[in-house]
């Protein structure tokens, strides 16, 4: 069976990362960032990184702040990691944006994740502070001057068609979402699930369940799933925590009997693809997000002129036992 490391996974990402908008002249670039800085003609830049700490899918995240905070430093600019917290919630978002602004930063990233946050990401933009999106926004629109993140209904899309593949398109799929009211992880479950309803009926859903990104809730939720059903054959978690259900399929004695899916090349995760409980795992590629969205939003603060495109999907790869497939 082939091992995975963390080199393995994020040269992978790197590679793909590359590939996107790497400029000519960028080759002081970290591996996995995209975005050239300008030079800085406007004196000293602060900008506040507003992002949250409740799993390890943040690591990633945190080392891409980090990294474009270095990446600043020689051009006059502050970079703070700001933790919101481990519990996703709007009002944790409303209040960074709120309390950055009133600290006079210049500019903000952040993951907005839930309806209600346009509010206060309009309310800086009025302010004159711009803020860029990252990773997962609401559905409202709002004035933020672009975002960089996965197309969650495609990601999902793309993964209930696996699923299906994998099940033979019958049995029982157990689904566990992060956060009912999270957008990104809803697309993420209706993308997979609407696909599956359309092309494989057979297949028998099992929840939703909300795990709040959790791997200690994913790993008694799948405990609990294959008590009622010890038919089950596929787990599908949305969002945090999928390596916690993995961890519940070993401890079962289901591995090779009962595959989890989910999101992400953690190392936690990416263990349990080499040990065959993981069926497969998607990238989003979150340190390019990280370091992308801050060197975009400097440029911005620099040049006055917004990105050229409001939206930027980044592509995931799908790592499975076998290898890693686009």
């Amino acid at each position: 069976m082939t091992k995975f490391t963390r080199r393995t996974i994020l040269g992978a990402t790197a590679a793909l990362a590359l590939a996107w908008t790497l400029p000519a002249g960028a080759q002081d670039l970290p591996a996995g960032a995209t975005v050239a800085a300008v030079e800085n003609t406007k004196g000293p830049l602060r900008i506040a990184f507003l992002s949250f700490q409740n799993n390890p899918f943040w690591v990633p995240v945190t080392e891409g702040a980090t990294a474009a905070k270095d990446f600043l430093a020689a051009r006059d600019t502050t970079v703070d990691y700001i933790d919101l917290g481990d519990n996703l919630t709007a009002e944790a978002v409303i209040a960074g944006i709120e309390s950055a602004v009133a600290q006079g930063y210049d500019g903000i990233v952040t993951v907005p994740i839930f309806d209600g946050t346009e509010r206060a990401i309009d309310e800086a933009a009025a302010a004159g502070v711009p803020v860029l999106n990252i990773i997962a926004e609401g559905n409202n629109p709002s004035k933020r001057i672009q975002f960089i993140g996965q197309n969650a209904k495609q990601a999902g899309e793309q993964l209930g068609k696996f699923m299906a593949e994998k099940m033979g398109s019958t049995g029982k799929l157990g689904v566990i979402t992060g956060y009912f009211g999270a957008v990104q992880h809803a697309d993420r479950m209706n993308g997979a699930l609407d696909w599956i309803k359309a092309n494989a009926p057979e297949i028998e859903i099992l929840g939703p369940f909300e795990n709040q990104d959790k791997a200690e809730l994913a790993y008694s939720q799948v405990q609990d799933m294959y008590t009622a059903n010890p038919d089950l054959k596929m787990v599908y978690v949305t969002a945090g925590g999928p390596f916690g259900a993995a961890r519940a399929v070993k401890d079962l004695g289901l591995t090779g009997t009962v595959g989890v899916v989910g999101f992400d090349h953690t190392p936690d995760n990416v263990e349990y693809i080499g040990s065959g409980e993981m069926a497969g795992l998607i990238d989003q590629a979150p340190f390019t997000q990280a370091f992308d969205g801050v060197v975009t939003l400097y440029n911005m603060l620099v040049t006055g002129q917004a990105p050229a495109e409001a939206v930027r999907y980044v592509e995931g790869n799908l790592l499975t036992p076998e290898g890693m497939q686009n």
